[in-house]
């Protein structure tokens, strides 16, 4: 049997996150469900604390997630959850960015225009890329 997955990363700050890696990769952010929420805060089975306002929205406070503009059957879903704890380490995982036939360095230009860090260059062979980090720490990688 073969198994679906989704890719999560820690984060500090999961909306603010989630909304520069869907920005990054032209995906989507999933909507918040606010009646959904305001029914099970009203039902008691969780509290206002369990959530935050984004952008003039009610949300969940431990996460958000993006998607593929053609849903999970473009790529798997990404979420981004809330941990306090710093990111100290390099990412034993990253996400490899391909951006096809456009241009690279566009895109990396673009990511650091929003806050990314340039890490490094590297190459093998024919094939090179660009190591960034975003606002947070995590690496990803521009393939060329």
């Amino acid at each position: 049997m073969a198994y679906t997955f989704q890719v999560t990363f820690d984060s500090a700050d999961p909306h603010a996150l989630a909304d520069w890696w869907a920005d990054a990769l032209g995906w989507e952010v999933e909507p918040s469900d606010e009646p959904f929420i305001r029914g099970l805060i009203e039902a008691g089975h969780v509290t206002e604390d369990d959530t935050t306002t984004h952008r003039g929205a009610l949300v969940w406070k431990a996460g958000a997630a993006i998607r593929h503009p053609d849903g999970l059957e473009g790529a798997p879903r990404v979420l981004f959850q809330l941990v306090l704890d710093p990111k100290t380490v390099k990412n034993r995982v990253h996400l490899d960015v391909s951006t096809g036939s456009e241009d690279p360095r566009a895109l990396v230009e673009r990511l650091i225009a929003k806050g990314a860090k340039h890490l490094h260059e590297g190459s093998q062979g024919p094939y090179t890329w660009t190591t960034l980090a975003d606002p947070q720490g995590n690496e990803l990688c521009v393939a060329h």
